[in-house]
């Protein structure tokens, strides 16, 4: 018996790592988003800072490991065999959930998903137990008033991260400006001053309590002089950064963000890395406290052991720490730094991710309606100096000059977010609040880059949303966290081995697949950002647009001609499967004409002055490309459906038709993209000629399927499937023509230009 436990316990191991690599490489990069961002220092700088950061807070983490024992559950009423149940039920539940989500792309927490995993896993565990013994009900066997303080700490994190993040920018802001080189002279070393100082006396003061390495005395006396080490951490810092500044020119803002991604990554990992290991140490703990007590049975030992203080071994945090530090520098996921909250905080408007939303408008609305009102209240000379503050005109104009190496946004709002969040995040640590990192972070970016301005009357309404759709997805991982973890819980409660055999291939199938599909999803979006256009030297040469224009307008016509044919076969074929995956790679083509036409404005914004006229023809190709891709969209996703909900497929005559359009079709589409190639339109006036003629086929083929409808020959979905498809193809050919010709003015004007310089 004791063999199937270690067995357990062993398993659980193998699970935190996976779960370490994982969550590192979903989670980590939030302290890196400030520093990358911002561009504080190279890549490699950044890495090596927060890995550092990452190792020695995974030693500040000895009292987070608690929550996993105790702090969900009261760990007195539940046997040995229960408890391995209920930690078995929350690592596999971890694995699979961070797998679906990131699967299908939706944010999520591993603090929150731990936290309602742990509940949701002791709850179906209790109301088993209390089914067998009614004189214990469900309610004392869960620590209600701790897992209350958690949850509600969690919740309180996103309003409180939100609003300090808002008022700490809005304060700093004022002081220094978006102009704040002059002022950083006289100001910088200050600033510098209580910003790490901050940092050291919440990480050191507050956190050393629960550091493993240090000894009673050593935290005694840190406890005991807190304020004192504040005074003279103040003190010193300000001295020591105003020295560094004079003598040795020393960017005091880079290092205040270098050292807030180091306490922003030590903090995490001090709080983060019970979401990982907790609940194996907790396992490994039950089962010592099981093998030395003499006699004991695991249906009848009561984990009353776990309600102490158990220290955590200092050697597993190390660990631990460096598990997290090379999947750091390894993970493929880790390398690709989150974008979402770079792209909801970077100061300039641009390729909104998020949509619109109602409840976003609306707030949009008030907020606007709102200022309105206060700047009728406000003396004008306040308002003037504030706007003056906040005015990023000219901080602009040097992000524009510096083009793709722009940071996101500046030093001050980088410096803001990382202090913040590191404070923020080692406050709760201190409490033994499971705060999510992913909440504080993104949050408090969130309410600085509101404060900041960044989200202008051009890009509100989608930032908001963006932001309500990001936590949102944190609501979601807390349902389906405690629904998956209480079901899991019951299926190995009565299942036994076998379903903790079956539910770990599970595990490890969709490890294997979240890999796979995220390299999948890397080529694609390769793929998309190989069409951004490169600039030189600041500006773009419209004979640059044109090459750049030709390749990628080549190359999608290519795809949609084979997307057309394979999605027509798949559906001859009546291939559910195919027909989905179709659906995907037309997805896929619409990003890629989606993205072209984002580019259309920085593009155009972009082209030497004297080129600007070529704009013209570049907006004209990009525009007829997006609704040829569209065209697509109409046509295999109704086909999918058709062959989804069972209907019948065509006749073998209307095959038969289709094939020969699709034989018409082909040839005129190779034929276009060997003119675009060679720029070549010499031969353009027969091509239309047959397209004409195909228009002609299209006309003729839709008056036959009238005839059969007006015969009863052919059934209502089919047909309009058959009518939607000869309408869609004839909408291509068209969108493709036009382009052809926009493509031909777009070199006809290149060459005339050419002409008048020789």
């Amino acid at each position: 018996m004791e063999n199937i436990y270690l067995a357990f316990v062993v398993i659980l191991f193998i699970l935190a790592v996976s779960d370490l690599v994982v969550g590192v490489s979903n989670d980590a990069v939030n302290f890196l988003n400030s520093a990358i961002g911002a561009k504080a220092a190279p890549y490699r700088i950044i890495m090596i800072v927060a890995a550092a950061g990452i190792f020695v807070g995974a030693t500040f983490s000895t009292g987070m490991m608690e929550v996993a024992r105790k702090g969900i559950f009261n760990p007195q009423f539940f046997y040995f065999s229960d408890i391995m149940i209920i930690f078995m039920a929350v690592m596999l539940t971890d694995i699979i959930l961070l797998d679906v989500f990131n699967t299908i792309g939706l944010p999520t927490s591993t603090t929150v998903s731990i936290v309602f995993e742990l509940l949701g896993a002791a709850t179906a565990v209790a109301i088993i137990k209390a089914s067998h013994n009614p004189d214990l009900p469900v309610s004392e066997y869960i620590n209600s008033a701790k897992a209350l303080a958690i949850i509600s700490g969690i919740l309180l994190s996103v309003v409180v991260s939100f609003i300090a993040g808002a008022v700490i920018q809005f304060i700093t802001r004022l002081f220094f400006s978006f102009d704040y080189s002059h002022r950083m002279k006289y100001l910088g070393a200050v600033w510098g001053g209580i910003a790490i100082s901050a940092i050291t006396y919440f990480i050191l003061v507050k956190g050393a309590k629960s550091a493993s390495f240090m000894d009673d005395d050593t935290k005694r006396w840190i406890h005991e002089n807190g304020n004192t080490i504040l005074i003279y951490s103040f003190l010193g810092w300000t001295l020591l950064l105003s020295l560094l500044r004079t003598f040795f020119k020393l960017d005091i803002l880079k290092l205040i963000v270098l050292v807030g991604t180091f306490a922003l990554a030590m903090a995490f990992a001090g709080n983060d890395l019970v979401n990982f290991i907790g609940v194996p140490l907790a396992g490994f703990e039950s089962f010592k406290l099981f093998i030395n007590t003499p006699g004991a049975t695991p249906d009848t030992f009561l984990m009353t052991g776990l309600a102490g203080k158990i220290k955590t071994e200092t050697y597993l945090l190390v660990i631990a720490g460096t598990i997290m530090v090379i999947t750091l520098w390894t993970s493929k996921k880790a390398k690709t730094v989150v974008q979402t909250s770079l792209d909801l905080s970077r100061q300039q408007e641009g390729d909104e991710r998020f949509g619109s939303s109602f409840f976003a408008r609306s707030l949009v609305r008030g907020a606007i309606n709102t200022s309105h009102t206060v700047t009728k209240f406000m003396p004008a000379r306040l308002r003037i100096w504030m706007n003056k503050q906040f005015d990023s005109t000219a901080y602009e104009e040097k992000r524009e000059k510096l083009g793709k190496d722009a940071p996101a946004f500046d030093m001050i709002r980088a410096s803001v977010n990382l202090v913040v969040a590191s404070i923020l995040i080692s406050i709760a640590t201190n409490y033994k609040l499971p705060l999510s990192t992913t909440y504080v972070t993104f949050m408090v970016a969130m309410g600085s880059s509101l404060t900041d301005r960044a989200w202008g009357r051009e890009s509100a309404v989608y930032r908001i949303t963006g932001v309500l759709s990001v936590i949102g997805g944190w609501f979601l991982t807390a349902f389906s966290a405690f629904t998956v973890a209480f079901i899991v819980a019951n299926v190995i409660y009565f299942g036994g081995i076998a379903a903790v055999v079956v539910l770990l291939f599970a595990a490890g199938y969709f490890i294997y697949r979240s890999h796979t599909r995220f390299d999948k999803k890397k080529g694609q979006e390769t793929e998309i950002s190989e069409l951004e256009i490169e600039e030189i030297d600041g500006e773009l040469l419209s004979s640059t647009v044109l090459n750049k224009c030709k390749l990628s307008v080549s190359a999608i016509i290519k795809e949609v001609a084979d997307v057309y044919n394979k999605s027509l076969d798949a559906f001859e074929r009546e291939d559910r499967k195919q027909l989905k995956d179709i659906t995907k790679e037309v997805e896929v083509i619409n990003k890629k004409t989606k993205k072209l036409k984002n580019n259309i404005f920085s593009t155009v914004k972009k082209l030497q002055e004297e080129e600007i006229d070529s704009s013209l023809y570049y907006v004209q190709v990009v525009d007829y490309l997006r609704e040829t891709a569209h065209c697509l969209t109409y046509i295999t996703k109704p086909c999918f459906e058709h062959v989804d909900n069972n209907h019948k497929i065509f006749t073998k005559e209307q095959f038969k038709e289709l094939k020969e359009i699709r034989a018409k079709l082909t040839s005129i589409i190779n034929e276009s993209v060997e003119m675009i190639e060679k720029s070549a339109f010499g031969e353009l006036d027969g091509l239309l000629a047959k397209a004409s003629e195909l228009v002609d086929d299209l006309r003729k083929y839709r008056k036959e399927q009238l005839k059969r409808i007006k015969k009863e020959k052919a059934g209502t979905k089919g047909s309009l499937l058959y009518l939607n498809i000869l309408h869609e193809t004839q909408n291509l050919l068209l969108h493709l023509v036009n382009l052809l010709k926009a493509q031909r003015d777009f070199v006809d004007y290149k060459s005339d230009e050419k002409d008048i310089e020789n």
